[in-house]
């Protein structure tokens, strides 16, 4: 029960990306009871905890406590909490708070040394989160034994899948000029949304690359397609495209860049692209840490969690960036980012134990 009254009570506070409502006020006096050094390090965004015990190198456990904007569709008030039918809902219930719940309550329980980084600036830009708060630690002479986020993983069952990597992401921005006029007067006009239509289907039917032992392959999804004027007798002088990679390190962004705009000029558009990579792919490859987390999840569940690296994308790609070891393990999410969402209630003690037991292996 320490665990879920800890949850409803995180629920409870309204942390919207980058606010931590309080929560870190909440949590502070009770790590530092049970053996903490803790700070909080402010940025001009958004706030991080760092909390230590013993000494290094530290094995750190890092989570987010900021959650996305509540959305409408809630049978309920989002940040009150509810048990219903073997689930807690509310938001933030998965994504992330059960497991920072269950952290710090494995973190009580032990005396084993240890550090927990908690940041407010995960679901929004990230600008003053993980990364800037390890660059700032590194900088300090802080070492690292590795590393768990605890992000949900589970897919369908408690204890079924953990990630030791993720994909890239890559965004672009395509802008196709033609030359806007009269729709009977064809003739006079280059309609940009028919210079567009073949392209994209180009792009849609595109395989790029067959992903590898770790990777799924890489994919692409367009996020946004529009042209037009808002009238019924303009040919549109502009289309807009807009498009998604999560790719494999089977393709690099450089690499998929360049095929896009490969495909555009073979259809002889005119066009403008602005493109942006948020994250590199990384992979932990299987060692210790990885076998460490095997083995705490199967004492505790009994099941032998297999690895996976689909999903979006999380603060580990901060921890890979800078060479320290990484993986992440969670609970299963229901309706994350969502209406309604929720976590398993039998799910959280199990969580608990599983995340101590990975501080007692080390």
């Amino acid at each position: 029960m320490e665990t879920l009254d800890l949850l409803k009570r995180l629920i409870a506070r309204p942390s919207v990306t980058p606010d931590d409502a309080g929560i870190f006020d909440l949590l502070a006096p009770r790590l530092e009871r049970a053996g903490f050094t803790v700070e909080i390090l402010r940025y001009p965004d958004a706030s991080n905890l760092w909390a230590t015990r013993g000494a290094g190198p530290w094995f750190t456990i890092n989570g987010h406590v900021d959650v996305v904007p509540a959305g409408q569709g809630w049978t309920g008030d989002p940040f009150v909490p509810v048990e219903r039918d073997g689930f807690l809902v509310g938001r933030g219930a998965c994504d992330m708070k059960a497991s920072v719940a269950a952290a710090v309550v494995a973190l009580e329980r032990t005396t084993a040394p240890a550090a927990l980084l908690l940041t407010s600036d995960e679901e929004g830009p990230s600008h003053d989160g993980t990364a800037r708060a390890l660059d700032e630690l590194l900088g300090r002479g802080v070492r690292f034994d590795g590393a768990l986020v605890i992000e949900p993983t589970c897919e369908v069952e408690l204890g079924d899948a953990y990630k030791p990597g993720r994909r890239g992401s890559l965004t672009g921005r395509i802008v196709v000029r033609g030359v806007q006029g009269h729709v009977a007067y064809p003739e006079r006009a280059d309609n940009a949304a028919h210079r567009l239509a073949p392209v994209l289907a180009e792009l849609v039917a595109t395989c790029w690359d067959e992903g590898d032992a770790f990777f799924p392959p890489s994919t692409m999804q367009v996020f946004e397609l529009a042209s037009g004027v808002g009238a019924t007798n303009v040919v549109p002088g502009e289309a807009r495209l807009g498009i998604n990679f999560r790719h494999a390190p089977a393709s690099s962004a450089d690499s998929l860049r360049a095929r896009v705009e490969a495909i555009l000029v073979r259809h002889g558009v005119v066009f403008e692209a602005a493109w942006s990579a948020s994250a590199d792919p990384f992979l932990t490859a299987p060692g210790p840490l990885s076998e460490r987390l095997i083995r705490a999840v199967a004492a505790v569940t009994g099941r032998t969690p297999a690895s996976r690296t689909g999903g979006g994308t999380s603060d580990a790609r901060a921890f890979a960036a800078r060479g320290i070891e990484v993986v992440e393990f969670g609970p299963v999410p229901v309706a994350m980012h969502g209406a309604d969402e929720a976590v398993q209630v039998a799910d959280l003690e199990p969580l608990t134990q599983i995340y101590g037991k990975m501080l007692l292996r080390l």
